[in-house]
């Protein structure tokens, strides 16, 4: 009867096993931005995300969530975050609304004021896979992803001069973005 069972057990992993493997071999998993997502893919995702985090140390912010330091937050924001997380009161850009899964709009609802500054200081820091969200470890200093998180953190009550700061150059019209290029003269003609 054991064996039986130790049997069944082996046999029952081993059709798992070769369906997962079949399922992505064959082409069926949704593979693009636009697809819908994967049997679990979302709830697994979480979960794993979720039971990492929850073992790394909790460390409070290292700079005050004070004016200069959340303007500061505001130009690093502007420069490396924005074009997927976005800015108050405008639409999601074409990067964002082409990502699977949709990057959270930070200045949009609770954005992830809800979260500790330390779990955002941790995904800023080292990216999340496969979501499009790049680590900035070596790009930016830890001060400014501090700066950065307290930011984010409190996103649902910042200021007027830090939604100024946010705002400036945010609408850039596409001509001052992009300055339209003149056709160069024709060659002269060789006799």
């Amino acid at each position: 009867m054991l064996k039986g069972l130790i049997l069944g057990v082996l046999l029952g992993v081993v059709l798992i096993a070769g369906s997962v493997y079949f399922y992505f071999s064959s082409g069926r998993a949704p593979v693009a931005t636009s697809a819908s997502p994967m049997p679990f893919e979302k709830t697994l995702a979480k979960m794993g995300q979720q039971a990492y985090l929850d073992k790394l140390p909790h460390p409070e912010p290292q700079v005050p969530a004070d004016e200069t330091n959340l303007i500061s937050g505001a130009k690093i924001y502007k420069e490396n975050c924005a074009v997927c997380h976005g800015l108050p009161g405008e639409p999601k850009g074409a990067i964002a609304l082409g990502m699977y899964p949709p990057p959270p709009q930070l200045f949009q609802g609770t954005g992830v004021t809800d979260d500790d500054a330390w779990e955002s200081y941790w995904k800023v820091e080292n990216g999340i896979r496969m979501t499009g969200m790049p680590g900035f470890k070596g790009r930016l200093t830890e001060p400014q992803i501090w700066q950065v998180t307290v930011l984010v953190k409190n996103a649902d009550k910042i200021s007027d001069a830090v939604k100024k700061e946010l705002a400036a150059g945010a609408s850039a019209p596409m001509s001052m973005a992009a300055p339209e290029s003149k056709p160069s003269p024709p060659a002269a003609k060789k006799k």
